[in-house]
């Protein structure tokens, strides 16, 4: 039905509809001859003659037709029947019937039932129904809806006229009167629902609305509120009641008439009333319910929040529904005078000022004059009193003493008289009653402060713009009390949000919740009050937070979090002065007089240059909210403790966002303004500045001299930067590993790190702030500065250059993999689940779990980052499209150039600032590190031309300094621009040549010759060829050509040798191109290739530079193929190289003695001792300048090679490998890096400790090359080192396919045997390869040293493996003809080495006669069973297995077998008795061990195993019996006596063995 909301204007549906469910009693109902029944039901109307008639409701076209139809028939019917029941006097129906009420109701509304029997037998000239009865319902009972069960009485005649006015059970007696079915008992039992937004069918609502109405418009009393009848008298106590008992009603109808309510509630707060002639106030209980009432729907689990946790009807409320109360006004009759109270007798609680109101509200309730409990001091009372007794008098006349006294409607009027400041105002009150609130409703105020604060700020925008005060002074615009009551509520939400924080974590949450909703508060007073006011405010709870908070942690990130919201407001510059002067200024909408009278403090220009760059007090005060956030970001940076890494990274956020926010805005854009922003965040830059040693150091374990070409994953695993705006917003973490340098420039101290992400917004904001200053006043600074700040700052510029390097695009296709493997993930996890029976509810309860929370994100309850989520990012990086993965390459490259050529900017600068410096030498080496480390990472061609430009510049105007103080950044430097030679651009390779002649060019003409750029620039080539991934052979010759010509055509050189040695120079380095191209040929064939890089860094044995190069090269490929053993030998031969040429040049006891120094790590690094005097001039050309040849250099290089030896498992060669770090450590004094060092020693004697047997070291095998299209490889065999655990079809498998592809499958055949090869048997045009397997080979004197699983592993050189054979011929054979050949090979260095295979250069053989062969089996056995006996902790089922083997039934003829065939009989030939007698004492010890096996077990097994081991002990019984005859026969001719005693003149003769001897001797004669 349409109706209107009384309390809106505009019209809005509601609709009244029942529902009815019927049956029968339980007891049963007769009617005469009836068990085949129905009824039907209508809804009529008696009117007032008490005639029945149909309903005629207004606005339908069916008239009375309001019943809804079945989807068969009309939408609405009259009326509706049942279905019929059947031969049951005690039916019961199921129909329900829907019914739609009119909008207004009244009491002779009711439901009509009508009863009938149907005839199943229709009789001749009878009607097919029979009445049988009837009954009514009112629908309205006390003005409610009737609702519920009821059982009705059924008349058996036809009903009075007026039988609406009383419902069924209770109608009086009637002449004649009424017949009844079973004697007026109840017989139809109906229930009825009702759906309404019209009516509340809730008791607390309906009496609060009701007396409301009672209050809003004349109604004549006593009135009638459910049950109960009220009087004018007991008005009051009644709505005050119902207002406390709001809160009681039902959350159903309480949510669907929530903005009724609170809008009634508003209103009674600030509406003066007068009951029964006294003045009422309702303020306090108003405000209590809307408190109680906040509060349930919070706590109600049925009601959804928002992702800060605001109830969302609440919120909606405010935002869309809220307005100021409207002030109603009696309306008296007419002709009668009415005289209402004065409104300027309104008057509410005594007040001192907010500092003492502040402190009396923590302790005791304020005193108040609008509670009438509480005593106060009231102004102007008597005129109070005497204007309530005029208004009792003036009155009498009127029917009614009970009404809304007028009031303030915050409407302004031309005519009317200005308000007088005693009228009440919503804002006002609501802040009084916040202030003066106790106890529970205190603490409910304030954890649900944001709904409070939000009405606040809305009331205050509605009375502004009600009472015309847009552009009035801020500070008229509310009264001085109000300001009061705000300066006290901030006061006490401070305190509050303080003593939070001191309780467990668990109120934490609360706390941060609290001081959100306090910062937005503030952020909206910014708009509306006087700016100076809330400035105190602001001040006021920063000094209150930090007395009361002793966390220093919690104490900057809740300012930070306060901080950042207020700095978020839209007029943040013009807040913070930023124009400096009032003629630049930006128009303010609203400016304030503080606003206006700030702008005369000391101008820019007044101000010292260097203190423009530190937060001094100045700039606190004049530039306050950005002076408070930069104080905050010093001492989060500053900070140390558990949690401050996520205070730091809050911090530099809200800065970043700032800085973000400012490039966005259109209003910023034009370049004047960027200044003035600019200078306003000068100030930052010293902060950074200090904060430099906390910065993330970008640069990777190898110093990243050069660059290093990682696997895919390494590179997908850095990420790129992850850009959403252009030039200031910065992205997702690179994850690159630190190397943790301490920069030489700072002072030594504990610092607490930021990572990659906090490091890279830190940048950004830098690099914003230079680009946008004025650069004259750069300039300036930077020629003040002195050497230290300025090493600093480029120290800064180089980790900016790490920071921004572009990381490429990311490809579409690896995108689509990931979505893929994303999926597959999900479908595994939904048949985990489902196998599981897991089903929905375990993989809630999972996510519920502590540590699975979805949205991480959303803790940070930020306004305006609502979509810096962690799940939204993580899935936004993997559903990208190939277009947004094109944009994002596109932002992040010209993020990257941007970012650089503000670095480059920077650079010229201080280069220019330089120049009238003493220390100019140290800065020329700071700006050339910067230079060389940009031109390492990748760039664009804009860069790059600008970049080699300024290396140009540099060169011509320092080439002396350059090249005599910075030899490694020389190094470095020729080694990236020879590498921009091989670019694929024209225009970086013009460039570069031009800059690498130049280059040459100048080093000639310091020195006269040009020896060290020589050799800078070969090694650089060297360096190349080996490592560059993008290095392209082709381009490179092309600029070697340009090179040349530059030299011929360059006049000024031609009468000096230049031209000629560039020629030589370019003559080396073509021949070392050459030498790649057959490097290139096998890149596919890892052994061969590291044979050749092998081969040319022994070719380099005199260039200890080149050697070493060449040795990192081998290094990294053996790390991409995952040799980690090999790598790190690489590493140890150049630590060793190292260790030759320091040995020489210093002489330090703590230093390595040379490479005789590594013997311990491996015997094979004695090979780099070849070095003597005459090879060595380090003073001369150059050698040996580069970084790895000094102490600092070997250390790294045998850490690095300590921590691929961990990686690779070899954790004893660590400790050997540390052995020569500690003593310089120790000299240095470096106890820091001691720490860290013994800290990994101990990691790795834990491993030992832990993963001694489990760790599985390389795989070897023999592998033999024959055939002529091997060339060089012909006859010529290996030991190839394989990963553990691999399998000879593996190795197999892999040659066969490479070589199958080198020369063609069919050409290529795999020899299945290990029998020598007949060379003359093979296919001439075929190309053979040999495989077999080999063991490590030692000596019975070896194993007295190697005792453990690694020493039995480590520095192997000697490898065996055996061939059955027959003199026959065959393979195999019986045991008694069964031969056995073992091959022992020789290599010529130790596995592990510096390669992976390794050339034998010597075989031998040793053929074994078959009974020698069963005696190797015999001990292997035994071996087996001894270590299963003596392992520990004992293993019950290796031991069974074993044992098993040994004496199981199904096995007893194989050692039984053996010692029948070789033990039966005493051997015929003499030189066998000692191998029978060795095979009868290996029996003897096998059988034995079997006893020690079998007890063992016995007392290992469980119960269930009793029966298993009574099986043991037979077969082992019975093993040993059938042995025991040969095992006790014994060859008299190796018993007899070696030398007779003849003497016993020495005591030692006595001793008990020479005795058993003497006795034998006599026995025998």
């Amino acid at each position: 039905m349409c109706g209107e909301d009384a309390s809106n204007a505009m019209p809005v549906r509601r609709e009244t509809n029942i529902c009815l469910k019927s049956g029968w009693a339980a007891h049963p109902c007769h009617f005469t001859q009836v068990r085949d029944s129905v009824y039907k039901v209508r809804l009529f109307q008696a009117n007032t003659a008490q005639r029945v008639q149909g309903l005629l409701c207004p606005g339908y076209q069916w008239g009375n037709r309001v019943i809804f139809g079945k989807s068969s028939g009309p939408e609405f019917l009259q009326e509706v029947y049942t279905a019929v029941t059947y031969h049951n006097k005690s039916p019961d129906f199921y129909e329900e019937v829907k019914i739609k009420l009119p909008a207004k109701l009244t009491v002779n509304h009711h439901l009509l039932f009508t009863f009938y029997h149907i005839s199943c037998q229709q009789k001749q000239g009878a009607s097919v129904e029979t009445l049988l009865g009837y009954s009514w319902l009112p629908i309205l009972l006390n003005e409610r809806l009737q609702t519920g069960s009821y059982c009705l009485p059924v008349a058996l005649e036809k009903l009075p006229p007026n039988y609406s006015m009383h419902s069924a059970e209770k109608v009086p007696l009637q002449n004649p009167p009424i017949k009844w079915a079973e004697g007026h008992k109840g017989v139809f039992n109906i229930e009825v629902q009702a759906v309404s937004s019209v009516h509340t069918q809730d008791n607390h609502l309906e009496k609060f609305f009701t007396l409301c109405h009672s209050l809003e418009s004349q109604v004549t009393f006593p009135i009638r509120v459910l049950d109960q009848k009220i009087s004018e008298m007991g008005l009051e106590h009644e709505l005050k009641l119902s207002i406390i008992c709001l809160n009681s009603s039902r959350l159903e109808p309480l949510v669907l008439f929530l903005h009724l309510v609170l809008d009634k509630l508003f209103q009674l707060s600030v509406q003066p009333m007068v009951i029964a002639g006294q003045t009422a106030n309702f303020s306090q209980f108003a405000f209590e319910s809307v408190v109680a009432i906040a509060n349930s729907l919070h706590n109600s689990k049925d009601l959804s929040k928002d992702q800060h946790g605001r109830n969302c009807l609440l919120a909606s409320y405010v935002h869309y529904v809220f307005r100021l109360p409207e002030v109603q006004r009696d309306v008296p009759k007419s002709g009668a005078p009415t005289a209402l109270p004065d409104p300027r007798s309104y008057h509410t609680y005594g007040r001192t000022s907010a500092a003492a109101v502040s402190s009396k509200l923590l302790q005791a309730r304020v005193i108040s004059s609008s509670n009438p409990d509480l005593a106060g001091t009231h102004s102007a009372a008597d005129e109070e009193v005497k204007n309530i007794m005029s208004s009792k008098i003036a009155d009498r006349n009127c029917s009614r003493m009970s009404y809304y006294c007028s009031g303030n409607n915050d409407a302004p009027s031309s005519t009317a008289a200005p308000r007088p400041a005693s009228k009440k105002h919503f804002h006002e009150e609501l802040a009084l009653q916040m202030v003066v609130s106790t106890g529970m409703v205190r603490e409910t105020v304030f954890k649900y402060a944001w709904f409070f604060f939000e009405l606040l700020v809305k009331s205050m925008a509605q009375h502004v713009h009600n009472m015309d005060k847009r552009d009035s002074f801020r500070r008229t615009r509310f009264s001085d009390r109000f300001m009061d009551d705000i300066t006290t509520i901030v006061n006490v939400v401070t305190s509050e949000i303080a003593a939070l924080l001191v309780k467990p974590q668990k109120e934490n949450e609360q706390a941060e919740k609290m001081n959100i909703s306090l910062a937005f508060f503030l952020y909206d007073l910014l708009s509306l009050m006087d700016r100076g006011f809330v400035f105190n405010l602001i001040k006021h709870y920063c000094n209150q937070l930090s007395a009361k908070l002793s966390n220093l942690p919690t104490l900057v990130s809740m300012r930070l979090e306060f901080l950042r919201i207020l700095c978020s407001h839209e007029h943040y510059l013009n807040l913070n002065l930023f124009f400096m002067n009032a003629d630049a200024a930006p128009a303010s909408p609203c400016p304030s007089i503080s606003s206006q009278n700030s702008s005369s403090c000391s101008s820019f220009q007044d101000q010292k240059i260097a203190s423009m760059f530190d937060l001094t007090s100045e700039y606190r005060q004049q530039h306050f909210l950005t002076g408070l956030l930069f104080t905050e970001l010093a001492a989060a940076l500053d900070a140390e403790g558990e949690g401050i890494s996520k205070v730091q990274r809050k911090a530099v956020s809200a800065v970043h966002s700032l800085l973000s926010s400012h490039d966005l805005d259109p209003r910023c854009v034009k370049p004047e303004v960027k200044v003035k922003i600019a200078a306003l965040y000068l100030p930052l830059v010293g902060i950074i500045l200090d904060a430099l040693p906390q910065l993330c150091d970008f640069t990777v374990a190898d110093t990243r001299r050069y660059r290093t070409s990682g696997s895919d994953e390494e590179q997908e695993g850095a990420g790129a930067i992850n850009q959403n705006v252009a030039l200031a917003i910065a992205g997702n973490n690179f994850n690159l590993k630190t190397s943790g340098i301490v920069l030489s420039s700072l002072p030594y101290k504990q610092y607490n790190m930021l990572n990659a992400d906090t490091t890279r917004n830190l940048m950004i904001c830098f690099l914003w702030i230079m680009k946008n200053a004025d650069q004259s006043l750069i300039r300036k600074w930077i020629a003040d500065l002195p050497s230290t700040q300025l090493n600093r700052i480029l120290d800064l510029l180089f980790i900016c250059v790490l920071c921004f390097e572009y990381k490429g695009k990311q490809s579409s296709d690896k995108v689509s993999t990931q979505v893929l493997q994303k999926s597959r993930d999900v479908k595994a996890r939904l048949e985990e689940a489902l196998l599981r029976g897991e089903g929905a509810r375990g993989e809630m309860m999972r996510r519920r779990a502590p540590g699975n929370d979805r949205f991480p994100g959303l803790n940070e309850n930020l306004r305006w980052k609502k979509e810096q989520t962690h799940w939204r990012q993580a899935n936004e990086k993997l559903d990208k499209t190939k277009a947004e993965l094109d944009q994002e390459a596109l932002i992040s490259g010209n993020l990257a150039t941007e970012a650089h050529l503000i670095i480059l900017d920077m650079q010229e600068n201080i280069i220019q600032a330089s120049s009238a410096l003493d220390c100019k030498d140290s800065l020329l080496g700071g700006v050339l590190r910067v230079l060389v480390n940009s031109l390492n990472c990748d760039q664009s061609t804009t860069y790059l031309t600008h970049c080699f430009a300024t290396l140009r510049a540099l060169i011509a105007k320092f080439g002396d300094l350059l090249f005599e103080e910075e030899v490694e950044q020389c190094f470095d430097l020729c080694h990236q621009v020879l590498h921009h030679c091989s670019s694929s651009m024209d225009v970086t390779r013009s460039q570069a040549c031009a800059t690498l002649y130049l280059l040459m060019r100048f080093s000639f003409g310091a020195t006269s010759n040009f020896a060290r750029v020589k050799m800078q620039v070969t090694m650089s080539l060297a360096s190349l060829v080996g490592r560059a991934p993008d290095f392209n052979e082709e381009h490179l010759r092309r600029s070697l050509r340009t090179i040349l010509a530059y030299s011929e055509e360059d006049t000024a050189m031609q009468m000096t040798p230049f031209p000629t040695q560039v020629e030589e120079l370019l003559c080396n380095l073509n021949s070392i191109l050459y030498d790649t191209v057959k490097m290139r040929e096998f890149q596919e064939d890892p052994e061969m290739l590291m044979d050749l890089m092998y081969r040319i860094a022994k070719s380099y044995q005199a260039s200890p530079d080149l050697r070493l190069t060449w040795l990192q090269n081998m290094a990294e490929k053996h790390t991409k193929k995952k040799c980690y053993t090999e790598a790190a030998m690489c590493l140890v031969h150049a630590a060793a190289l190292v260790a030759e040429y320091l040995s020489m040049l210093e002489d330090h006891s703590y230093l390595p003695v040379g490479s005789v120094s590594f013997q311990n790590i491996s015997s094979n690094v004695l090979e780099e001792s070849v070095v003597s005097d005459d090879t060595l001039s380090p003073d001369e050309d150059g050698v040996c300048a580069g970084q790895y040849f000094t102490e600092s250099g070997l250390v790294g290089l045998l850490e690095q090679a300590a921590e691929l030896f961990s990686t690779g498992g070899l954790y004893e060669t660590v400790n050997e490998v540390y052995k020569l770090v500690i003593p310089i450590l120790e000299a240095h004094r470096e106890f820091r890096k001691l720490t860290l060092t013994h800290s990994k020693l101990q990691r790795a004697f834990d491993s030992i400790v832990n993963k001694d047997h489990k760790r599985m070291f390389g795989t070897y095998f023999r592998v033999g090359f024959f055939g002529s299209k091997f060339g060089d490889l012909d006859e010529q065999e290996f030991v190839y080192k394989e990963p553990a655990i691999t399998k000879l079809p593996e190795i197999s498998h892999r040659l066969e396919a490479f070589y199958g592809q080198c020369f063609g499958a069919e050409f290529v055949e795999v020899i299945k045997d290990s029998t020598p090869v007949d060379k003359t048997k093979l296919d001439p045009n075929k190309a053979y390869i040999q495989i077999t397997f080999v063991e490590p080979y030692f000596d019975e004197y070896e194993m007295k040293d190697r005792v453990t699983y690694f020493e039995k592993n480590f520095n192997l050189r000697r490898f065996m493996y055996t061939t059955p054979f027959t003199l026959e011929g065959r393979p195999r054979g019986e045991l008694h003809e069964q031969y056995r050949r073992n091959t022992v090979l020789t290599t010529m260095h130790a596995f592990p080495y510096i390669k992976t295979r390794i050339s034998v250069i010597q075989k031998e053989e040793f053929v074994l006669t078959p009974i020698e062969v069963a005696i190797e089996d015999m001990k292997k056995k035994t071996l087996q069973l001894a270590v299963a006996i003596n392992q520990e902790p004992p293993d019950p089922k290796m031991l069974q297995m074993v044992l098993q083997g040994s004496v199981g039934a199904t096995v007893n003829q194989g050692p039984l077998e053996v010692a029948q065939v070789f033990l039966a009989e005493i051997p015929a030939d003499p030189k066998l008795y000692r191998h029978h007698n060795k095979l009868r004492l290996c029996f003897k010890e096998f059988i034995m061990r079997c006893g020690e096996a079998v007890e063992k077990n016995k007392r290992l097994i469980t119960a269930d195993q009793r029966e298993y081991q009574q099986e043991l002990k037979k077969n082992y019984n019975k093993l040993k019996e059938n042995l025991r005859p040969m095992i006790e026969r014994k060859i008299p001719e190796l018993y007899k006596p070696i030398f007779r005693v003849e003497s016993q003149k020495r005591d030692s003769f006595h001793r008990s063995s020479f005795r058993k001897c003497e006795t034998q001797l006599s026995q025998g004669s």
